[in-house]
Order: structure tokens, then sequence, then C-alpha cells
């Protein structure tokens, strides 16, 4: 399995990478519905952060709806990520229209553009073969 990880030399506060960082293992499937993940103490000294910058994470992961917590039992993976997923599309959705937006701007061809992007889905699927 991936593992939770935290850049301490980025400028990106440590919770959001944290965030970030979970987020994308459920959402691509790594960390399953209901899974139980690192506890708040747990995954503190695993990183050696301060288990109030998890705690940070964690609310806020929970109140995207990727994660739900359950008294004396733990942090799990939510079986509802309908509204996680959702928001992830539209994110990278801008963000493709944006590096679109650019490329044009410098010059890269729509052609060019269309072969970068099958390029990557074709590497993906040599990747899952």
């Amino acid at each position: 399995m991936d593992s939770i990880y935290v850049d301490l030399k980025s400028r990106k506060p440590i919770y959001e990478q944290i965030v970030e960082n979970v987020s994308s293992l459920v959402l691509r499937g790594v960390l399953k519905p209901n899974e139980s993940i690192p506890s708040v103490r747990q995954l503190a000294s695993d990183l050696g952060i301060n288990p109030n910058t998890i705690h940070k994470a964690y609310a806020e992961l929970e109140r995207r709806g990727i994660i739900f917590s359950s008294p004396g039992r733990g942090s799990f993976v939510s079986d509802d990520l309908s509204h996680a997923a959702d928001r992830k599309r539209t994110e990278l959705l801008s963000a493709l229209r944006t590096a679109a937006h650019e490329a044009r701007t410098y010059g890269i061809g729509e052609d060019e553009a269309h072969a970068v992007i099958s390029g990557e889905y074709s590497n993906d699927e040599e990747g899952k073969s």
C-alpha cells in the first residue's frame, strides 16, 4: 500500500499535504471504503509531527466526506465518495482548462496538446496491463 507522507520542506501547510495525500489514496482506490486509517496519535508518531496537525487534517477530510470517525473505534474511509470524486473531477477539469489556455497562449498547437494527452492515457493503459 502507498503510505501517507509529508514534505517538511514544502511551503504547503502540512495538514493540507495530509488532506491531499489521503484524498488521493482514497480516490485512487488504494484505501477502500470502510477501511480504517491510522489514528491521529499513530500517524503523528509515524510522521514525527504534532497530533493537532493530524487532527486538523482529519477534521477537513471528514468535512469533505472522505472519512468518518467512530468514537472509540477510530477513523475510516467513507463508503459514499461521490461528493469527493465530483469535487476532484471539477478541480482536474479546471486545471486542464488552465493548462490548455496557457499552452495555446505559448504557441502549443491543438494537435500537439492532443498528442500529449493521448500519450498520457496510453501510458496509463500500458501500466494497467
